[in-house]
């Protein structure tokens, strides 16, 4: 038996009886270097080397700052702006919240950390207006997800780590992208609640109550303006554009909201130490890519796809078809790290833009965000609402073939990601 092969069945069999991905992958790493007789230190040199790049900071500093606002009384203000905008409309409430995430999306840099955010505001909101909850929960965590798409976000950050690509060049990608899976979502919660007849407020769209809102809700707005505005100004990098984002929310919670109190300080700083607590993935998945290499599986894996197809659509849907997949049951930090070194090399030589790619693999993640038995989203989502995650498992598969579309117009319009990096950078060579 190959040791390729022996390292499959380990990884399949340490996943299915429990044991934790991190463990898994180190494990499968471990025995991997006693079967080639590779020095251990392999996986304390990678540990080391894993956890070095200064970008790597933004994560819990983008996390630790959409935790501050949300408590600090922002997210409220959003929400505020959002309703004044659809409050007419059929299923208002719904619209709300699926445009509110966007807006907090830019804030978090995370799919559960927006969700819990705007969730814990609106799904009680919408119990209140008679809507079904599973159907409530799936608005909030399907939305929540596009905190990993829009800009600045945590996913994008860990793929530009592992594929050497220009941040604020995916960052600017992910812009126009994400403006098409919300309106994707709103048109799912239209229709959806139209069918149910979940009522709006009645309140048609005037200027008043929204210019009103706006001012209340300025220093809100004026976040995202800050942190995007100041990366594609060239006037800080998206690591000191997180550290500004933590400072601006620490300023605004305190001195201008004044919501924040000590206690909701130290409560944020522990649900940034939980959710970025991810990152101990890094090491052994990193490690597991080596070894990817090693084998030299990149070059089987094209060898093996190019014999079916060399068409970029068509290999971009087989891979996509593959992360969904893969994403109900893997983490999407893991996903990217493991599986970015073996499918890049394999659609770059086919054409397709870096870029490009990386914001297609983190539209898969986030429908990996809204399938069992993992599923980030779904859990915060189901604390949120009080019910299980199979009620909202079945609540969510509308909105699921609501990114499926987004991923097939991304593969079919490509453009879409890199007319924006490419107009204000120029054309990456």
């Amino acid at each position: 038996m190959s040791p390729l092969l022996i390292l499959a069945i380990a990884f399949v069999i340490l996943t299915i009886i429990g044991v934790p991905l991190f463990a898994s992958v180190g494990l499968t790493t471990l025995l991997a270097l006693f079967l080639i007789d590779i020095p251990y230190t392999l996986m304390a040199q990678t540990g080391y080397s894993s956890l070095t790049p200064f970008p790597l900071l933004t994560i819990p500093l983008f996390v630790l700052a959409g935790r501050l606002m949300e408590v600090g009384g922002m997210a409220n203000r959003m929400i505020g702006i959002a309703t004044t905008l659809v409050g007419a409309y059929r299923g208002s409430m719904g619209l709300v919240s699926v445009f509110a995430c966007m807006l907090f999306a830019a804030l978090s840099g995370s799919g559960p950390a927006t969700t819990a955010a705007i969730g814990s505001v609106t799904v009680p909101a919408m119990k209140k207006e008679g809507y079904d909850v599973p159907f409530a929960a799936s608005i909030v965590a399907s939305a929540g997800a596009l905190g990993s798409l829009i800009p600045p976000s945590n996913l994008l950050i860990i793929y530009g780590l592992v594929s050497d690509t220009s941040i604020p060049r995916l960052f600017l990608a992910g812009v126009v992208p994400g403006i098409v899976v919300t309106l994707l979502l709103m048109v799912v919660t239209y229709i959806i609640a139209r069918r149910r007849g979940y009522g709006g407020d009645g309140d048609r769209f005037t200027w008043a109550p929204f210019l009103r809102a706006a001012w209340e809700g300025k220093w809100s707005i004026g976040a995202p303006v800050l942190i995007l505005g100041g990366i594609y100004g060239g006037v800080f990098t998206p690591t000191e554009a997180a550290g500004v984002a933590v400072f601006y929310s620490l300023f605004v919670g305190l001195f201008i909201y004044r919501e924040l109190t000590i206690k909701k300080v130290v409560s944020a700083l522990r649900f940034t130490a939980l959710l970025t607590g991810i990152l101990i993935l890094i090491t052994p998945t990193l490690a597991f890519g080596q070894l990817t290499a090693f084998y030299d599986v990149p070059t089987a894996v094209q060898e093996g796809i190019t014999s079916l197809t060399q068409n970029p659509m068509l290999v971009l849907l087989l891979i996509g078809i593959f992360y969904i997949f893969i994403g109900t049951f893997m983490e999407s930090l893991a996903q990217i790290v493991l599986f970015t070194a073996v499918f890049l090399p394999l659609v770059s030589s086919l054409g397709v833009d870096p870029v490009m790619f990386g914001i297609f693999t983190v539209i898969t993640c986030e429908i990996g965000f809204l399938t069992p038995p993992l599923g980030a989203n779904l859990t915060v989502a189901a604390r949120i609402s009080g019910i299980s995650i199979e009620r909202i498992s079945v609540a969510v598969l509308p909105f699921i073939l609501a990114y499926v579309v987004g991923m097939l117009v991304l593969i079919i319009f490509p453009d879409l990601t890199t007319f924006l990096p490419n107009w204000l950078y120029g054309v990456a060579k």
